[in-house]
């Protein structure tokens, strides 16, 4: 298993153990250099570009599991390094195990993202920023041509998770480096492109479409509340509350409390 890590400025001592396997781009300049093998990457793109470089250099050589982490995952992760590779690991074809372990979260902006209407992401929406040079609809034409626009998608916050190999093949190395030029270089090439945004919520349906992406807002939402993962099913994700100053989502529960199948609507198994 490959761990790539997007790197600014945070200590890696964490990863100590496992620093054989780990693939860490560092975009924190010569002054933050982690003390650890390393290859250094402008500051641009936030982790979606750092993750898409990743699988474009390695395309050819992805070992069956690639776990995509970001410098710091204790704000994110409430478990050891251990206890993350353990389910990365278990992570089945088709899959994408999400860290952490909070609900999967609705994006259904297409026109693009009105940050305004949304104080809860404030500290995302007050920093300098490049505006997209497209609509989040014209990107999913550009990179799924002749497939509709979903009516909307579940997405991991914090874009941590856990992907096999076959499941990345099933797109060309090409289709990657059109995803990187469109979301990160040339205009885009900035430390917080608002398409930064856009890939975080785009990662799990580039994947796994039938399970991330509801087709219809009626018809295509699951009668069950959870997948076969514990993850929300589709169509019933977590939707952030317009005008709202707070909002942190709602905490997934542990595996273990997931242990028996999930109910749906009426109450039946």
């Amino acid at each position: 298993m490959d761990i790539v890590i997007a790197h600014y400025n945070e200590d890696l001592s964490w990863l100590e153990d496992d620093i054989d396997s780990c693939y860490i781009y560092s975009k924190g300049g010569e002054k933050n250099a982690p003390p650890y093998p390393h290859q250094a990457l402008p500051n641009i793109g936030r982790e979606g570009h750092t993750y898409l470089h990743y699988l474009v250099e390695n395309y050819e050589s992805l070992p069956d599991v690639v776990l995509f982490l970001q410098g710091h995952i204790d704000d994110h992760i409430p478990f050891s390094i251990d206890e993350v590779k353990r389910r990365a690991l278990a992570t089945k074809p088709g899959q994408v195990t999400t860290f952490p372990f909070r609900e999967l979260e609705t994006f259904d902006h297409w026109d693009g993202i009105p940050w305004h209407e949304y104080p809860s992401w404030k500290k995302w929406s007050s920093m300098v920023r490049v505006n997209a040079a497209k609509t989040p609809a014209e990107y999913w034409k550009t990179f799924f041509p002749g497939r509709p626009i979903p009516a909307s998608l579940g997405f991991a916050p914090g874009a941590l998770f856990a992907v096999r190999k076959e499941t990345i093949q099933q797109h060309s190395r090409d289709f990657y480096r059109l995803v990187l030029q469109e979301f990160f270089l040339d205009d885009m090439a900035h430390v917080n492109p608002e398409t930064g945004h856009h890939m975080e919520r785009f990662w799990l349906a580039i994947w796994n479409p039938d399970e991330y992406c509801c087709w219809d807002k009626v018809k295509d939402v699951s009668r069950e509340k959870r997948n076969g993962q514990g993850q929300l099913a589709k169509g019933r994700w977590h939707i952030t509350p317009r005008w709202a100053e707070i909002d942190e989502g709602t905490i997934r529960p542990e595996p273990a409390q997931l242990a028996t199948p999930p109910l749906s609507d009426d109450g039946s198994s």
